[in-house]
This record gives C-alpha cells, structure tokens and sequence, in this order.
C-alpha cells in the first residue's frame, strides 16, 4: 500500500464528501469541486502519516529475498547475446531477466545462474 495509488484513497474520500454536500444541499459545480479539493487535500496532509503506518509492513523483502535466490542455481537460456561489457537476457522460470557473464555466451546457450549481481534482484552473473 506504499505505491503512488495509495494517495487515490484520499481523493475518493474527497469525492465522497463533494457528492454528500451536492446531495444534502443544491450548490453549484465550482463549489462541489472546491469541496472534492479543499477536503481531499486535508484528508491527505492530516490521515496519511497515520495509514502508512498502519499499512506498511516488511512482507515484500522477505518474499523478494526468498523469490530471488530460488533462481541461484538454476539452469537458464540465453536469450539476447551477453558480452563482458554489455549485459544481455536470459529466460529462467518463465520470464526475462538481465544477465552479466564474464566472458560472451552466445544467444540460445544453455547457463547456470550463479548469483545475484544487483540489489534489486533483476540483474544475474551467469556461467
């Protein structure tokens, strides 16, 4: 929930309280969106310190640390040349990632995934 969606929630309920008001009391279109503005704003300055803590948790770098060394050790196709100076894309588990090697391995060769080269998790060393 600490993606840039998570700010949607604050305008919703600002849209929530324009609609309230336009239904309880007949007001002009400038005004309705002055009140979705004024109360969104408010809503995001006042409430949203409190939600991410509520709503931040440390689950996903423990998953992305498991998911990412279920790849070490796993055999892999290259898919795009790799050089010693240039990464290039093997195919493991189903899906594209980017690989370094030390020496160039040629598209369509069988490799190992050694390690993770990255701290995001997206690049491998292959032999």
């Amino acid at each position: 929930m600490l993606t840039p969606g998570f700010i949607l929630i604050f305008f919703a309920a600002g849209s929530f309280f324009a609609a309230l008001a336009a239904w309880l009391i007949n007001i002009e279109k400038t005004v309705q969106v002055s009140i979705f503005l004024i109360s969104s704003l408010i809503l995001l300055f006042t409430l949203r310190k409190y939600s991410l803590k509520i709503f931040k948790g440390s689950i996903h770098d423990e998953i992305d640390k498991i998911y990412t060394d279920s790849k070490i050790g796993k055999s892999a196709i290259v898919t795009k040349t790799i050089y010693p100076d240039k990464a290039g894309e093997i195919k493991a588990m189903g899906s594209f990632w980017t690989a370094v090697a030390d020496t160039e391995i040629k598209k369509g060769t069988h490799v190992l995934i050694k390690k993770q080269e990255s701290e995001d998790g997206l690049i491998f060393k292959v032999i």
